[in-house]
């Protein structure tokens, strides 16, 4: 899906010297499609957490994002923010106060890079996690949801043949990805005593047994 229409990251980029190239890539749809199979996996709960970096230059956005795809499920969202080790260990323990039904974690490379901290946080915890990366689900974690990697390299492959053709990087529209990864795991579902419901498993594209 390209979008011709600059958006906050064009501009962004555009005001700093067009320096960077256009192939900004959105992750709005991967953000609200993750937040809504968070509530269709535990469709009981009440309260969903969003743990976030603030650090982040898109983090109003994202949890906005968020806020606005729970809306309609009927469920509160309370946002959890981290930005050192020690603000994650807080955030699970505030997960416990709040009796949430399950975390969702925002991609960010500082939250990204703590996988196994977060993985054993969630399973000690015995708290379901929705990811964006498929590594953390490899790794123990109970679902991932976003974009896939292998063809958002082929993405940014093109963009930087058509820059190295001539094109300016600030002409260049936005593009989202076209294929997201849906990935769970059922070990791990199975210690936290949950049932996947048949309908996201259908829609997997990588079943960890």
């Amino acid at each position: 899906m390209i979008d011709h229409q600059p958006t906050t990251c064009q501009k962004f980029y555009r005001q700093q010297g067009a320096r960077q190239p256009g192939d900004i890539i959105s992750y709005r749809r991967a953000t609200s499609s993750r937040n809504q199979r968070a509530t269709s996996s535990e469709s009981a709960a009440k309260v969903l957490a969003l743990l976030v970096n603030p650090n982040t230059w898109l983090a109003e956005r994202l949890i906005h994002n968020a806020q606005e795809a729970v809306a309609a499920k009927g469920v509160q969202l309370s946002v959890l923010e981290a930005s050192t080790e020690s603000e994650i260990d807080a955030a699970f323990t505030t997960l416990d106060q709040l009796h949430a039904g399950g975390l969702m974690v925002v991609a960010d490379p500082f939250l990204d890079s703590r996988q196994e901290q977060l993985v054993t946080l969630a399973a000690h915890h015995a708290v379901p996690v929705i990811y964006a990366l498929r590594e953390f689900v490899v790794a123990g974690g109970l679902i991932s949801y976003g974009a896939s990697f292998p063809a958002t390299f082929r993405l940014a492959g093109i963009y930087a043949g058509k820059i190295l053709s001539g094109a300016k990087p600030a002409d260049l529209p936005v593009q989202q990805p076209t294929r997201f990864e849906l990935v769970v795991n059922l070990k791990t579902a199975k210690e936290l005593g949950l049932t996947v419901p048949p309908s996201i498993l259908a829609r997997a594209d990588e079943v960890i047994e």
